[in-house]
């Protein structure tokens, strides 16, 4: 039997021009740049334009990645966008994406696991690729998450920006390759009963309204190491590996605190972890590909590296993702 596997060959990225330090934000709210880095890490992040829709950025990740890739438009058979702020209620973001590259084929649809959303693309991507559902997928995390934020709540204003970043998945016949490359394994969970933690109060069927992000961090804190440790086990043992195999994590970047803890866990030093939390603050299902390709298009991960990548976010949802690239 044929061994399918899918392996990244291109990833793009793409971050609104506008940016909002936490200096501006200490000029509009009760904060400052010492009390938001100390608890965060963050610096700053971007603020998408008036005008710009997730779509907007989404493509432009997409189109990155696709040059990146060396591929036109046509060559994607599957688009998977994961966001927690679409366009619009329906059609799905993704559709537009495919419209906007004038793809007039394949399929695409949304995913929505909020930060652990681009890990849930991914392995949905990865399953159709292997499947026979394409050669080529398009897996991308965009979201204009400002949107949902009550900037009277400096708990939740100060943590979040906009932006995309985007892979292009590949199948290929793995079998008697050199190289074991692709995507290993995936590794999936959620916890409705923890949906008080972190949601929104908001909702077509609920309010009427979009809502705005409600979170007790101190409890998002609790669980997102715990859970994050576990999933990370669950994916090093599934491919007997240890955590001395790995060479670079890739973490959702939400809190500096949280990825330092993951590091340390694993016991990797500093800099074969990837943090971008600094400058994009927390980008929901953008953030880990918007780390990912930047340590890919500086030269940081290589080919033949292991890469771990792992989110959590509302839902309950959290994952990870082993990719040797």
């Amino acid at each position: 039997m044929t061994l399918v596997r899918s392996k990244i060959i291109g990833c793009g990225s793409y971050l609104p021009e506008n940016i909002l330090t936490n200096d501006d934000l200490a000029a509009r709210m009760d904060t400052s740049d010492e009390w938001i880095q100390k608890r965060t890490g963050i610096r700053q992040r971007h603020i998408a334009a008036d005008d710009e829709k997730t779509s907007d950025l989404a493509v432009n990740a997409a189109r990155d990645a696709l040059d990146h890739a060396g591929l036109e438009a046509g060559d994607i058979d599957l688009i998977v966008v994961a966001t927690t702020t679409p366009d619009e209620t329906f059609p799905a973001t993704a559709t537009t994406v495919q419209r906007k590259l004038d793809i007039g084929a394949g399929f695409a649809f949304d995913v929505q696991a909020v930060c652990a959303g681009f890990v849930y693309g991914l392995a949905v991507a990865d399953s159709m690729l292997k499947t026979g559902h394409g050669k080529r997928a398009l897996v991308i995390g965009a979201e204009t998450f400002t949107r949902i934020l009550d900037w009277e709540d400096r708990g939740t204003a100060v943590l979040f920006g906009d932006g995309a970043g985007a892979v292009i998945l590949e199948a290929y016949d793995a079998e008697g390759a050199p190289e074991d490359r692709g995507v290993l394994s995936t590794h999936l969970h959620s916890d409705g009963t923890e949906h008080d933690i972190l949601y929104v109060d908001g909702g077509p069927s609920g309010t009427g309204t979009v809502g705005h992000v409600r979170m007790a961090g101190k409890e998002v804190y609790k669980h997102a190491v715990t859970k994050l440790s576990a999933v990370v086990d669950e994916a090093l043992a599934a491919n007997d590996l240890s955590a001395a195999d790995v060479d670079w994590l890739v973490p959702h970047q939400a809190n500096r605190r949280i990825i330092d803890a993951m590091g340390d866990r694993l016991k990797l030093d500093p800099s074969k972890v990837v943090v971008t939390v600094d400058r994009h603050a927390n980008t929901s299902a953008a953030s880990i590909p918007l780390a990912l390709c930047e340590a890919v298009r500086d030269g940081r991960i290589k080919q033949g590296d292991l890469v771990l990548m792992e989110g959590i976010g509302g839902g309950l949802a959290w994952g990870a993702a082993l990719v040797r690239f």
